[in-house]
Formats: C-alpha cells, sequence, structure tokens
C-alpha cells in the first residue's frame, strides 16, 4: 500500500475505529495500540481485496478488542477499588482535530462508558456495531460469530438495558455554557476550602466513585454533606501543591488536577437537573500518563 493511501486511511477511519476500541475497552492507550495494530495490518496485506474498507477495519479492532478483554477479565476482577474508564482530555486547541470533531458527536461520557461496561464483552460489540456504525445484523454476525437472529436480540435487549439506566440524548447534551459555568463555580468552592457552598452544587444523593488502582480512596462516597466535607478536608490539606484547568473530558466539562505541576487526577461529572450528580475521580497514574 503505498504511504499516501495510508495515510488518507488513517485520517478518514480513524475516528470511528478510536471511538468504538475506546467504548468496547474504556482505555485511551489500548484503544490507540489497536487502531495502530489495524492499520499495520491493512499495510502489511495490502487493500486490493478488499471491498468494504471501513467494514473490514471494524471487524479487525473489534475481534481485537474481544480477544483483549477476555484476556485481562482476571486482571479487571482484582482490581483494586472502583474501576473507571481512562479519561478522554481535549482541549480547545483539539477543535480542529477530525477525531476530536468525531468524538463531539458521539456518547464518550464517562456514565455512559460505565453502563457500557456492564454489557457482556460481545453484548456491548453487537451494541455498538449497530447503534453507532449502523452495521445490518448480517454484517455484526459475520464480526462477533453470532447468527443474525441472536445478534438482533442480543441489541435489542443491550438497548432496552441502556435506555432504562441512561438517556443519553438527555445526560450528554445539556446546554454546554450552563454545565461548563457549574463545573467553574464547584472548583472556585472548592478551592475556597468551603463545605457548604460546595454542597449548593451537588444532588443531596451524590455519589462519588475514586479510581486509584489500589492508591488512593476506594470506597465510593455517598451524599452531599459527606462528599462536600471529605473533599474540602483533603483540598484544604494539600491546598498549596495543588493546581488545576477546566478540560473537555469525555466530551463534557471536566477538570484536570496538578500536584506539585505534575498531572495527579482527572474528576468528571454527570450533571442533572442544575446539580452535579455524580463526580468520576480518576487518581491512578496508570490512567493519566496520556494526559498533560
Amino acid at each position: 500500500m503505498e504511504n499516501m493511501k495510508t495515510e488518507q486511511l488513517y485520517s478518514l477511519y480513524k475516528p470511528v475505529l478510536f471511538s468504538l476500541a475506546y467504548r468496547m475497552l474504556g482505555s485511551v492507550m489500548d484503544a490507540e495500540d489497536i487502531v495502530q495494530e489495524a492499520f499495520l495490518t491493512i499495510y502489511k496485506s495490502g487493500s486490493d481485496h478488499i471491498q468494504n474498507m471501513k467494514a473490514y477495519m471494524c471487524k479487525i479492532v473489534t475481534n481485537r478488542c474481544l480477544e483483549l478483554l477476555r484476556s485481562s477479565s482476571k486482571q479487571r476482577e482484582h482490581y483494586v477499588g472502583a474501576w473507571l474508564p481512562e479519561p478522554l482530555v481535549t482541549t480547545a486547541s483539539d477543535e480542529t482535530d477530525p477525531m476530536q470533531s468525531y468524538l463531539q458527536k458521539e456518547s464518550v461520557s464517562t456514565a455512559y462508558l460505565l453502563l457500557l461496561q456492564q454489557l457482556s464483552y460481545v453484548e456491548r460489540a453487537v451494541f455498538l456495531l449497530r447503534e453507532a456504525m449502523q452495521y445490518d445484523y448480517e454484517e455484526i454476525a459475520g464480526i462477533v460469530g453470532k447468527s443474525s437472529a441472536n445478534c438482533r436480540q442480543i441489541f435489542h435487549r443491550a438497548k432496552r438495558s441502556l435506555r432504562v439506566k441512561y438517556d443519553p440524548d438527555h445526560s450528554d447534551r445539556l446546554d454546554q455554557e450552563q454545565t461548563t459555568s457549574l463545573v467553574e463555580q464547584f472548583m472556585y468552592a472548592l478551592a475556597s476550602g468551603n463545605a457548604a457552598q460546595i454542597m449548593k452544587f451537588l444532588s443531596t444523593d451524590a455519589v462519588l466513585l475514586t479510581d486509584g488502582g489500589g492508591k488512593a480512596l476506594l470506597q465510593p462516597l455517598h451524599g452531599h454533606i459527606r462528599i462536600s466535607r471529605s473533599v474540602t478536608d483533603f483540598w484544604k490539606k494539600f491546598t498549596e501543591h495543588l493546581t488545576y484547568r477546566i478540560a473537555m473530558v469525555n466530551s463534557l466539562p471536566g477538570i484536570v488536577v496538578y500536584m506539585d505541576k505534575k498531572t495527579w487526577a482527572v474528576i468528571s461529572f454527570k450533571v442533572q437537573d442544575g446539580r452535579i450528580d455524580n463526580l468520576y475521580f480518576v487518581a491512578n497514574p496508570d490512567k493519566l500518563t496520556h494526559v498533560h
């Protein structure tokens, strides 16, 4: 394959392939690796025999994701504390990037990814291939090794499950300025160390989930009082060492926190009815190597 053709394919298909792999795995680094492997496979084997390049590459990526998920299932089972997806952090300078433009149109919020993780591996693949990639059931059957009728059943079961628990059309498309303003006000209240002020931005039954990979708080915190007191105490203790910036985290406003100028945590939110409903706190350093 000529280099120019490879570059054109990469530019054209990387966004959709990365989106598929990231939502399958919840890992930025693994998704990047699998997409690179897919293009390397095409480069080595050539493309003359491929009639539908997008479908062919999605099949490669899906199968590689399924292999990785199955091989790492034991590791996930023994993960210490809450598991959260690796945060996908972008800035205003990334807006011209075709991949970021594509992802802005997709449901990649932390809350949505966590629900996808509750599906079985095959359910997740079938759902994404049908919902996001618009494949017909015959094509999906060829990818996941099930009958088309079975794939149809799997898809409808997965869609019902997700719809009951989460409505991405509502939760992921709230007014951007309003959500950004809420996140900024929350951070200002946090920086001031005022627990009572922080509580105003949290729903009464808010939940704080921390993914520290065994290196940070393990148990979820429930309720606006406990959360506000806990984060205020922590912030006061380390305030001289902490700085932060507002960023787009999984296509929604979030926060990158630095400890002594090094990336220390990424916080994303689920906002509902003008209040912060869930806080997702990723502090596992292994999941932050790509965040600057």
